[in-house]
């Protein structure tokens, strides 16, 4: 599978997420759609993150827009983290990474003198006919939500 582009067709993909269903990109056709990569649950920069989309939800769902969340921490372990933070938007994992590869959100780091592959926190954007239209690489988490909600309200 290829890697998605800006301003091209996001390749269909599905992955098991919360609420015990299976997410497939093209049934959300007709709606703007945030995905946001971060690398674990219940770590501090990544409950941030995920705290700023529930804090603004309300914001996304009048411009028509769905926020999904992607780790590749297990649906179970997503279940608790949605729950422990009253998440009201779907995880995903990707245990595979199947939407890791295609979003190329997979690189090496290094932490702590030991280098692995891990997730680079990373958000796009895809308007309501599935086309990429926004990435954000590298987030930083404090400063983001502005920067997602500004694009989003430009759709």
């Amino acid at each position: 599978m290829s890697k998605v582009e800006l301003d091209h067709p996001v390749p269909d993909f599905e992955l098991p997420s919360t609420g015990d269903s299976t997410f497939r990109l093209s049934e959300q056709l007709g709606k703007n759609i945030v995905i946001y990569f971060y690398p674990k649950d219940n770590t501090p920069g990544c409950t941030l993150e995920g705290q700023n989309f529930r804090d603004n939800i309300e914001q996304f769902n009048q411009l028509n827009t769905i926020i999904i969340g992607i780790s590749r921490d297990t649906v179970r372990v997503h279940e608790n983290f949605k729950a422990k933070q009253a998440f009201p938007f779907d995880l995903l994992s990707d245990k595979e990474e199947l939407a890791c590869k295609l979003f190329d959100v997979l690189h090496l780091k290094k932490n702590y003198g030991r280098e692995y592959m891990g997730i680079v926190r990373s958000t796009f954007l895809i308007n309501d006919q599935g086309i990429l239209v926004n990435e954000w690489r590298k987030v930083k988490v404090k400063e983001h939500l502005d920067e997602v909600l500004e694009a989003v309200s430009q759709l």
